[in-house]
């Protein structure tokens, strides 16, 4: 598996990360076993970036059980700010570092190596205080490296106030503000840039509308992209095609994809050996966006 170096950190990790919502948030969410297999099983293969957050369910506790064994195989990130069975977000700087302790027992590890606000508003970036709460929990030791998960506007200002050291953003073919908006800046300060949501949910994957409303946003847009590489191609070649696309965009440096079934990582990393996207490709999917996107598309959470 291919690596980067994640902007100016000094982590070298794999362009194909797991992300762990789903394993804490689909349906009753996954066994104890399934992710044990389906995490050791991928870091056997290559992975090295496990990306996850309090909010995800039960998804903190499995990872780590699953693999705190291996903590030395892999880079660790979660996020704060929505803490778990909490109706609404929270940004006070206790509660924030309390958020952070919680992710560190439950992870099982001493130290994180990075700590993400979970969609923090600009309005809250602004006030400062969330951002001088990492960095206390930075130099207490909690984190190697502090970020912003989010996107549009927001994700700028995040850039732009120059505190972070990554950005995990949306970025994908049914998601493409982050490519105008953020990550030229993000390039120029050579953050880290974390890809989410890569593969736009694969909204596309059954030729119907998905049932998950969560997916509705991008299903909706495909309509309109219409792009021909989907209507042409098998699944697998679609989905190739998408997260070969993310993974080409300039600044990017990783994409967190999740899933339930052990053996699927090393599946979707398989469809990354035929290398970054043609730039032909890429830029034809870049003017087709450009063509078709209407003001409000916006970055999707």
């Amino acid at each position: 598996m291919e690596t980067r170096r994640l902007g100016k950190t000094d982590m070298e990790v794999s362009i194909l990360g797991f992300g762990g919502a789903e394993i804490g948030l689909e349906g009753p969410g996954a066994s104890l076993s399934t992710v044990t297999r389906l995490l050791n099983a991928a870091l056997d293969e290559g992975l090295n970036l496990i990306d996850t957050g309090e909010c995800y369910g039960a998804s903190e506790k499995l990872i780590g059980r699953a693999v705190s064994g291996r903590r030395q195989d892999f880079y660790l990130f979660t996020k704060c700010g929505h803490p778990d069975g909490m109706p609404e977000e929270d940004w006070r700087p206790d509660s924030l570092l309390r958020s952070i302790q919680r992710s560190l027992r439950r992870l099982r590890t001493d130290r994180l190596d990075l700590i993400q606000l979970h969609s923090c508003s600009e309005e809250e970036l602004l006030r400062g205080t969330v951002i001088e709460t990492l960095q206390r929990a930075r130099e207490r030791g909690y984190c190697r490296y502090i970020g912003y998960s989010g996107d549009s506007r927001a994700a700028y200002f995040a850039t732009q106030c120059r505190a972070f050291d990554c950005l995990q953003t949306s970025i994908s073919i049914a998601d493409q503000e982050a490519l105008d908006l953020a990550l030229p800046l993000a390039r120029e300060q050579h953050l880290g840039v974390i890809a989410k949501r890569p593969l736009a949910n694969a909204a596309w994957r059954t030729g119907r509308k998905p049932v998950n409303s969560y997916h509705h946003t991008y299903w909706d847009r495909l309509q309109r992209l219409d792009y021909p590489f989907i209507e042409d191609s098998s699944l697998e070649t679609s989905i190739s095609t998408a997260l070969r696309f993310t993974l080409s965009a300039p600044g990017v440096h990783t994409a967190i994809v999740g899933t339930l079934t052990p053996g699927r990582w090393r599946q979707n990393a398989g469809l990354l050996e035929a290398g970054p996207l043609p730039s032909r490709q890429f830029e034809t999917i870049r003017k087709r966006w450009k063509e078709v996107a209407e003001a409000s598309w916006i970055g999707q959470t």
